[in-house]
């Protein structure tokens, strides 16, 4: 098996980088997903995080990197950081740049969704538009990077970004070692939110995690949690998750080499319309167990039921995994595999693009 082009050291780097300076944020339990699922869930709330989605962790880990190189070697801070994204990663990298005092050029799909458009420009960004396509996104950032002598920070194939992306499973794994070792009453570790764990849910009967299902698009994320993951517990699964629209994930799985999306279908999910990528490729095909794949129907109804049962305002891509876990396909892991981690990715909505709700409606029950 090659060896994956990151390891558990970079996404302990990573972990030191971040901390104090992003969310930790809670695991959430709900006892009527549990019923429909028939296995025990928890709800890693990414929606929660720093500019509204996980992308924080790559985007800084990835910055703050740059300051340190030019701190340990006396040379100037980057020109300009750039990148090309739906959004959130996006969102990310101005948020994280803007903190460092670096100029971000983001260049985004001219069909992004407006709110993350918008919430690019807030963070002081300046925002180029391109073609809703990979290689536009590509070839437009290659453009930026030359104009402006600035240092590209991929979204997804960034070893530095997987790594800060892989801090999610650290935290999700300490969490659930939290449960079955509870503070004193009263106590709270720093860094934690009120109502860091359900309360609902006693420590005494808290799952070990027996499986991360994981949204994927460009696969920083899975990359980043499988690395994590394989290295601490084995034992425990990583699946992705992705729309059947763009599925090349799942095609890259099947055929064993890399295979992208060249004419991407249309999906709700559109933070996960991008192809994985050669950094990210080697550590799913050797270290993630399987790749599911849901329809549109199934990611509208998933999002509906989250926002229904657990009033968590996520986005169509957080929806992803959840779906994954009710869809049939998954009633082939073995009952063993009982207790599930779901990252609920992101919560950057655009409200007003919700005209899918009339066609909804009364389907979720």
């Amino acid at each position: 098996m090659a060896a994956p082009p990151l390891g558990l050291d970079e996404v302990r780097d990573a972990e030191r980088r971040l901390r104090g300076r992003i969310h930790r944020t809670p695991l959430l339990t709900c006892a009527g997903l549990d019923r429909m699922a028939g296995r025990r869930l928890l709800f890693k709330c990414e929606l929660l995080q720093r500019t509204g989605s996980f992308k924080i962790r790559g985007a800084l880990n990835a910055v703050r990197s740059l300051v340190e190189h030019s701190e340990r070697t006396g040379r100037e801070l980057p020109r300009a950081v750039v990148t090309h994204s739906s959004g959130n990663h996006g969102q990310a990298l101005a948020c994280a740049a803007q903190a460092e005092g670096i100029p971000a050029y983001i260049v985004v799909p001219r069909t992004a969704p407006q709110c993350k458009q918008d919430a690019i420009r807030a963070y002081g960004a300046i925002l180029v538009p391109c073609d809703p396509s990979d290689k536009s996104r590509a070839e437009t950032a290659s453009s930026v990077v030359q104009e402006t002598g600035g240092v590209l920070v991929h979204p997804n194939q960034e070893p530095a970004v997987i790594a800060g992306q892989g801090t999610i499973a650290l935290e999700v794994l300490e969490q659930v070692r939290a449960m079955h070792s509870p503070a004193p009453a009263g106590a709270q570790q720093k860094g934690d939110t009120k109502c860091q764990e359900p309360s609902h849910f006693p420590s005494t009967q808290a799952p070990y995690v027996n499986a991360v299902v994981v949204p994927v698009g460009g696969g920083g994320m899975v990359a980043g949690i499988a690395v994590a993951i394989k290295a601490l517990r084995p034992d425990v699964k990583v699946f992705a998750a992705e729309p059947s629209n763009v599925d090349d994930c799942y095609q890259s799985k099947v055929r064993g080499e890399l295979t992208p999306n060249l004419h991407p279908r249309d999906t709700i999910a559109d933070a996960v319309k991008t192809s994985i990528g050669p950094n990210t490729w080697p550590i799913i095909r050797d270290l993630v167990d399987d790749v599911l794949t849901v329809s549109e129907e199934e990611i509208k109804r998933a999002t509906w039921l989250v926002w229904e049962r657990m009033k968590l305002l996520i986005e169509p891509t957080a929806g992803v995994g959840l779906a994954a876990v009710l869809s049939e396909q998954f009633q082939a892991v073995p009952r063993d595999v009982q207790n599930i981690c779901i990252v609920l990715c992101g919560g950057n909505v655009d409200l007003r693009s919700l005209t899918w709700l009339t066609d909804l409606s009364g389907k979720a029950e």
